[in-house]
């Protein structure tokens, strides 16, 4: 019998049972790695990202993996200057707990907080261990995107100079698609052995379900509605003004309901015109994670939306998880994206541009007159993508399988 692999440190400010989608896909990450018979270590926040009322426990033992959740991590979003608080003394707490961490033999981080492939630079410094840097979103250029810093300004540079300091020692680099690769490598010249592997749906809690019947629909009256959904999390970098719009223009539409679950900064403005009176429009909070697969396929129509400036910055992880429940895509963003290769590629939907409400209009009445054996030849199309090119199972793989290398390749 072969001895244990040793310990897996991953650092991550969110984890379940935060809903945050960055959390969610560590945790299966993490999982799988423990079933592989790694001991997994995770430091995490105490408090939820969204919601800093929230309290975790401090240490639990989650489906095989170590979780230990660190104070003063999480103030809220709030405001910057609190949510850089937040995330600096979580990565001072994290780095001084990995000294005092055994048997360390592999160190993984993602991009929560942004600055965390810097931490596993350090700690893989200290700790003599490989280390692993999950890139799912980039950073300066996510908040110069979103107007919060300037290309040029002393934050933009600093964080360039984190970043650099990461992808130098990172032994292999993970990113989300092609368009991220681009943008990497245009950044970080020193990155190497650079891996593009998808993140994956979770296939435990989304699955092709039917939309009737349906307890979210029955909790919320909408049993009889023709539901469009945009459901994750309402950042600026996925803009919702065009579908906001086009729902105020389609008030009058019979039955037609726009709902939109989760939380974020762009939440702001469903919920304004809800406060104005738009009755079409239904808001809610994130769902708990072993009912999100109910609340995804109480849709008819899921929207997953990008900005045009985010392309390669982000990834609009919310299409698998619509895609899974077997749901056309009505997609908002440009086409030469991921999320618009998917569409176009797979047949699965429609893609419509950022302030052209006439044209989301117009394909929005396409798929409510649709007949129903047509939107689901469009669900079937999705399901079979997520089946063939996005499996859980194989991309969760591909990913432990690249961990692993790492460790074995340091090893010898």
């Amino acid at each position: 019998m072969s001895p244990a692999p040793g310990t897996l440190l991953v650092i991550s400010q969110v984890y379940p049972p935060d809903p945050a989608a960055v959390g969610q896909h560590v945790a299966s990450a993490a999982e799988e790695m423990a079933r592989r018979g790694w001991r997994v270590v995770v430091y995490c926040a105490d408090r939820g990202y969204e919601d800093s009322t929230l309290k975790y426990p401090k240490t639990e033992i989650r489906n095989g993996v170590q979780v230990s959740r660190l104070p003063f991590s999480s103030f809220g979003k709030t405001s910057i200057a609190r949510r850089l608080l937040a995330q600096t003394l979580f990565m001072i707490q994290a780095v001084a707990r990995s000294i005092f961490t055994n048997d360390v033999r592999l160190v993984l981080t993602s991009t929560s907080p942004p600055f965390a492939g810097f931490g596993g630079a350090v700690i893989s410094w200290i700790r003599r261990a490989p280390f692993v840097w999950w890139i799912m979103d980039l950073n300066p250029d996510q908040m110069i995107a979103a107007g919060r810093i300037g290309q040029d300004s002393i934050a933009a540079n600093v964080f360039r100079w984190l970043n650099r300091v990461a992808a130098h020692r990172a032994e292999s680099i993970v990113v989300l698609d092609r368009f991220m690769e681009r943008r990497v490598l245009a950044a970080m010249p020193m990155a190497r052995s650079l891996h593009i592997i998808p993140p994956w749906p979770h296939d435990d809690a989304t699955t092709r379900a039917a939309a009737e019947p349906n307890s979210f629909r029955r909790a919320h009256g909408l049993e009889r509605a023709f539901v469009v959904m945009y459901s994750g999390n309402h950042a600026l970098q996925h803009p919702l003004t065009t579908l906001l719009e086009a729902a105020e223009a389609m008030e009058a539409h019979a039955d037609l309901v726009f709902v939109f679950i989760g939380a974020g900064a762009g939440k702001a403005e469903v919920d304004k015109r809800i406060g104005e009176g738009r009755s079409n429009l239904r808001s809610f909070p994130f769902q708990p994670f072993e009912s999100v697969g109910d609340s995804l396929a109480a849709a008819d129509v899921h929207v997953v939306s990008m900005g045009n400036e985010v392309v390669g910055i982000v990834h609009p992880c919310k299409v698998y998880g619509a895609m899974a429940v077997g749901r056309p895509i009505l997609f908002m963003g440009p086409a030469l994206s991921h999320a618009g290769e998917i569409v176009d590629a797979h047949q699965c939907g429609r893609t419509v541009q950022h302030g052209d409400v006439a044209s989301t209009i117009a394909e929005l009445e396409s798929l409510i007159a649709m007949p129903r054996a047509q939107r689901e030849r469009l669900g079937d199309n999705a399901v079979h993508a997520i089946a063939t090119e996005f499996p859980r199972q194989r991309l969760r793989g591909m990913f432990c399988d690249c961990l692993e290398a790492v460790a074995r390749r340091r090893s010898v």
